[in-house]
């Protein structure tokens, strides 16, 4: 009899941990509902606006935004799963709170070229924010009729980018795709600590300028998981882009990923701190590109890793051009100033469409230094011949297996 009632009291307190863990589990489950419950969420639709697609939501969308805007606590504004017109809407801060999140289940769409002025610069544009993260939602940047437009040289308007960020920091834009921006899709400037995560981006291969992220003078962006196909750079670096990261992205069609065009301007910041790794290009126009125009700057660029890259018949894989010139304009019997110092290519492999497949052509009074080539191999195979590289004014030295043959 003893035997057994110490067994009992055995039992009940080997139970008395599990219960309490379980209250702690209860506690910690009815404190987030609550933080949920307490949180302030401000739907569009609540402030008028009618996801019919036809009815322009501009207004009710910006007193949404001016709610969480001047809310002390953390918000949302969110937007349902409908489709809404917005015309040119542009959300300033800065906000009483520095934790504010756009999330998008519907649609977005920009209204067509010729209803937009020819003083819009951004359909959507974020100005001197923090801490505000776009989550989801589509950008329909309507841009057909605009490409069709260039297309015939009928003097279009150049277009506004989709979407901007300036003046701004701790931004996140996440799972949010853009269709058809009628010039960049997303563009980030004079910002820092910007994420932009499981991007997907979609223009037409002749779609003209639509540059999917246009990165200038910001500082600790990241752009990670992002599909990118478009009719011109499917990232462009621009001068005063300092800290930048690019990993897993996936580029075709487009023009590859390119720091410049540089030297637009003599007085220009540099570009510095760059890695560029875990990228496919596929039937890209360019892959890895450094340019600049052949012209006097005080730019340069410095700390550059290029690194396990695959090429999929890409024409010009490996690119630093510091003689660009389009229409010989503005540039011809010049020499860019453009300091190109500290670059890596390393692990690079793949075919490229044309027989040069690695080509360094650099400035004559400001050749390239410190280029570092290390186990590329690519291949020209369509026409049985082996693929070349071309130098010019570099100076560098390569490492491991490289083929073409290095001609540093």
């Amino acid at each position: 009899m003893a035997s057994g009632l110490v067994s009992s009291r055995s039992s009940s307190t080997s139970l008395q941990p599990a219960i309490l863990f379980f209250i702690i589990i209860l506690f910690l489950s009815m404190m987030i509902n609550a933080d949920h419950t307490n949180m302030i969420i401000n739907n569009v639709a609540d402030f008028g606006a009618k996801g019919d697609g036809k009815t322009d939501a501009s207004r009710a969308f910006l007193r949404a935004w001016a709610a969480s805007c001047s809310s002390m606590e953390p918000s949302t504004v969110y937007v349902p799963r409908k489709k809404y017109l917005l015309s040119q809407t542009i959300f300033r801060g800065p906000c009483k709170n520095s934790k504010i999140t756009f999330r998008i289940d519907g649609i977005l769409i920009a209204p067509d070229f010729k209803k937009m002025g020819s003083s819009v610069e951004n359909w959507l544009m974020f100005d001197v924010v923090e801490g505000v993260s776009v989550i989801g939602g589509f950008l329909d940047g309507q841009g057909s009729s605009l490409y069709a437009c260039k297309a015939k040289k009928q003097g279009c308007l150049e277009g506004p980018t989709s979407l901007a960020f300036y003046s701004s920091k701790d931004i996140l834009v996440q799972n949010l795709t853009s269709l058809n921006a009628k010039l960049f899709h997303i563009v980030v400037h004079t910002c820092a600590n910007v994420v932009l995560e499981g991007v997907k981006i979609r223009a037409p291969k002749e779609s003209p300028n639509t540059d999917g992220i246009h990165i200038q003078n910001s500082f600790n962006v990241r752009v990670f998981n992002t599909g990118i196909k478009t009719g011109d750079d499917c990232i462009s670096i621009g001068p005063g882009t300092q800290n930048l990261w690019v990993q897993r992205v996936a580029c075709g069609p487009g023009h590859g990923i390119s720091i410049g065009s540089l030297a637009k301007d003599q007085e220009e910041e540099g570009v510095q701190n760059v890695t560029v790794k875990n990228v496919v290009f596929t039937g890209t126009q360019n892959g890895l590109r450094i340019k600049s125009w052949g012209r006097p700057s005080n730019g340069f660029v410095r700390g550059v890793v290029f690194r396990k890259v695959v090429m999929n018949n890409v024409q010009n894989p490996i690119v630093i051009d510091q003689n660009y010139c389009p229409r010989n304009e503005g540039c011809p019997g010049q020499h860019s100033g453009i300091q190109i110092s500290q670059v890596t290519f390393a692990n690079i492999k793949g075919t490229s469409a044309t027989q040069v497949a690695m080509k360094f052509d650099c400035s004559k009074t400001s050749p390239c230094n410190g280029i570092n080539v290390e186990d590329v191999k690519l291949t020209y195979h369509q026409h049985q011949q082996p693929a070349e590289s071309f130098c010019r004014n570099v100076r560098g030295v390569s490492r491991g297996l490289v083929f073409p043959p290095s001609c540093l």
